[in-house]
């Protein structure tokens, strides 16, 4: 079932990992993992090793998508799609930014610091959206077992991404 798009925003701006696809002339999109921001209604923001392929293919590239995803039940995603660009050097304080709302105040601040690569800040402007939800009742799988909704106790079970 297609998620409205404040459901699709609101879940972009949970903590998820992306994962951002660039085109690469002569072959598919390179495609990896990595951090983002998003608040509803803003850019993605992101931030990259400048050592990254993505570094040296995002300058070149009009258009990107990031995907983010749930790996337990019930299974969602959004993938946005457009424009994007550098907007300059990553700074220590824009990595403590992105570290904290994945590791938390302490561990994020403790992970900026140990870190010594350079990076850039990139923005991604979502202009299409593309999403999927399925829920207990609405979508069931090819079993056609009716799985009941999911408590959080479960989905810690199921191994749910931080």
């Amino acid at each position: 079932m297609k998620l409205s798009r404040e459901e699709a925003e609101e879940f972009l701006a949970e903590v998820h990992v992306g994962i951002l696809s660039v085109p690469e002339e002569g072959r598919g999109p390179h495609t990896a993992p990595l951090w983002y921001v998003y608040e509803r209604g803003e850019d993605v923001i992101c931030t990259i090793p400048h050592t990254a392929k993505r570094a040296t293919l995002i300058p070149r590239a009009a258009r990107a998508s990031l995907c983010v995803q749930d790996e337990a039940w019930p299974y969602r995603y959004v993938s946005v799609e457009g424009p994007i660009e550098v907007i300059g050097s990553r700074t220590h304080e824009d990595l403590v930014h992105v570290a904290q709302r994945y590791l938390g105040e302490e561990m994020g601040r403790a992970y900026a610091e140990q870190v010594t690569w350079g990076g850039l800040l990139i923005r991604l402007r979502p202009e299409r959206w593309l999403s999927e939800g399925v829920t207990a009742t609405s979508d069931l799988p090819p079993c056609g077992v009716e799985l009941p909704e999911p408590t959080e106790e479960s989905r810690s079970e199921l191994g749910s991404v931080p």
